[in-house]
């Protein structure tokens, strides 16, 4: 039985993990037949939004680990826990949070970093070539890990795609219901919500690209 890390930012499309993304995520996991297991840093979210109005509120602080563990019923493990042998791939959500937490694209653009315990996460699946799969935002973390041409796709906003070309990974253009495969590097990458008008809609892509990541194994 495949074993797959799904790698959270939070809870909340506007200050972390988009929730449709996730649990269509690990509802494609589990109708597979793979198991998964869930895993956030523990570290401060950038920020926190008001879900009902889009406001920030300022005075209010929150922890990606324990927002994270609103979506999978407490079953979360700080990204310093992983024991790579464990593991045949990983799945990253998209939402504001992979932007905002996971990485600071959000506000840095094609000058952004990813936060280096998630950077080393990450890392150790590509270093031993298990699949990635990246969905909605969460690609723009792809040039910051893979340094060998990288493909993927955000859709087909220009401005996004500018920025991931600029960072050095080579952007498709993709439809809500496509996934980019480069195989060179074993990534995975689909729209989502960037695209999605809907969570059917969303759901096409995802479940071709947890199918993809498991057939990668």
């Amino acid at each position: 039985m495949k074993n797959i890390a799904v790698l959270l930012s939070g809870c909340g499309v506007y200050d972390g993990a988009e929730i449709h993304e996730s649990v269509l995520t690990l509802l494609a996991l589990s109708k597979a037949g793979a198991n998964y297991q869930c895993f956030a840093p523990d570290v401060e979210q950038m920020h926190v939004v008001n879900h009902l109005n889009g406001e920030i509120n300022a005075a209010e602080t929150r922890n990606v680990l324990q927002e994270s563990a609103r979506i999978c019923r407490g079953e979360v493990l700080n990204v310093q826990s992983l024991d790579i042998t464990e593991y045949d791939g990983l799945i990253v959500p998209g939402g504001f949070g992979a932007a905002k937490n996971l990485c600071d694209f959000a506000v840095a653009g094609s000058g952004s970093t990813v936060e280096p315990s998630v950077e080393a996460f990450i890392q150790e699946f590509a270093l031993v070539k298990k699949p990635i799969g990246f969905m909605c935002i969460a690609p723009v973390m792809i040039p910051s890990i893979f340094k060998t041409n990288p493909i993927g796709t955000i859709g087909n906003d220009s401005g996004t795609a500018q920025a991931f070309t600029e960072m050095g990974g080579e952007h498709r253009d993709a439809t809500v219901e496509d996934i980019i495969v480069d195989t060179h590097n074993n990534i995975v990458s689909t729209p989502a919500y960037m695209l999605a008008n809907s969570i059917a809609e969303a759901n096409v892509g995802i479940e071709k690209l947890v199918a993809k990541v498991l057939e990668m194994t």
